[in-house]
């Protein structure tokens, strides 16, 4: 295998990237169930504070002809060209914590020396913890909480938050193999597949972007801004409800996929990520004194 280091090109000093931040991906590609990567991916760039560090070389990974980039034809001449991206981002959430984030498209071509230089930049940046997301289309409701599946060695998180736990064999994305190496060497890694609508799966559902974020949320710490999602997602909800409201057929669909989950989620109870080892919610008490203990070593932070 050639030098994976040969793959990728730093484009901002790597000086000035702290160590021991977590690491965030999403890439896009293969799967995509209600745009939920390519939504989050795009949310966190617009959104927060972002500085590109590296970017992976287009012309090596990717697949042209399989993905064609956008060009715009203007009346009688080309006025424009986006090629495809895959960078790494160092990243300020909306308390300023940084973190680094992996997305753009999921390569085609050389994915063990894709993981490799992947690895060699968790090693080269001292990466605490690697968190990813994908989604899937799966015979959920639209009505109830999106669920997610997941993967790595955060046991925390699987007992938590992990609602289905097949035994099966998928289709990978690149991501999975690098998930699979970081297991390898000990690293603390999640994946969450988000459990998306069927029936939404070829849309931009907000929702689906929402899951993602609060997936990194709790895996990270890290806090995102997402009140605009929130309004896109109420108005789509809307809309939804307006064509189920009008069709019986959609009504009854609707109806089935929600008496199969409520039955599933009776038997399958997950734990609230909110409670303690014995079950029961914090006091507000002791939540406000864990929020003066981080505004305090916020304050340190600032300070030093």
């Amino acid at each position: 295998m050639r030098d994976p280091e040969g793959l990728y090109d730093v484009t901002f000093g790597v000086d000035v990237v702290p160590e021991g931040l977590p690491l965030v991906a999403g890439l896009t590609g293969f799967a995509d169930a209600g745009s939920a990567v390519s939504q989050f991916s795009e949310y966190l760039l617009d959104t927060l504070d972002v500085r590109e560090i590296a970017l992976f070389d287009t012309d090596a990974l990717l697949d042209y002809r399989a993905r064609r980039p956008t060009m715009y034809f203007e009346e009688d001449h080309l006025t424009q060209y986006k090629p495809a991206k895959l960078s790494l981002y160092l990243v300020k959430d909306d308390l300023g914590q940084p973190f680094l984030l992996l997305t753009g498209f999921e390569p085609d071509f050389q994915w063990e020396r894709f993981t490799a230089a992947v690895l060699q930049l968790v090693e080269r940046f001292r990466v605490s913890t690697t968190t990813w997301v994908h989604a899937i289309p799966m015979p959920t409701p639209h009505t109830r909480p999106i669920g997610v599946t997941v993967s790595g060695n955060r046991a925390e998180l699987i007992e938590a938050m992990s609602v289905w736990r097949p035994h099966t064999q998928v289709p990978s994305n690149a991501l999975h193999l690098v998930e699979y190496r970081l297991q390898e060497l000990g690293h603390p890694i999640a994946g969450f597949v988000l459990l998306i609508p069927h029936y939404l799966a070829d849309t931009e559902f907000p929702a689906a972007a929402i899951a993602a974020l609060e997936s990194i949320s709790a895996a990270t710490g890290l806090i995102f801004p997402t009140d605009r999602l929130r309004e896109e997602g109420r108005e789509f909800l809307g809309k939804v409800e307006d064509q189920v409201e009008s069709n019986q057929e959609l009504q009854r669909l609707v109806g089935t996929l929600e008496q199969r989950h409520d039955s599933y989620m009776e038997d399958n109870p997950l734990p609230s990520p909110l409670t303690d080892v014995d079950g029961e919610l914090p006091s507000a008490d002791s939540i406000a004194a864990e929020l003066e203990k981080f505004l305090a070593s916020r304050r340190t932070d600032d300070d030093a």
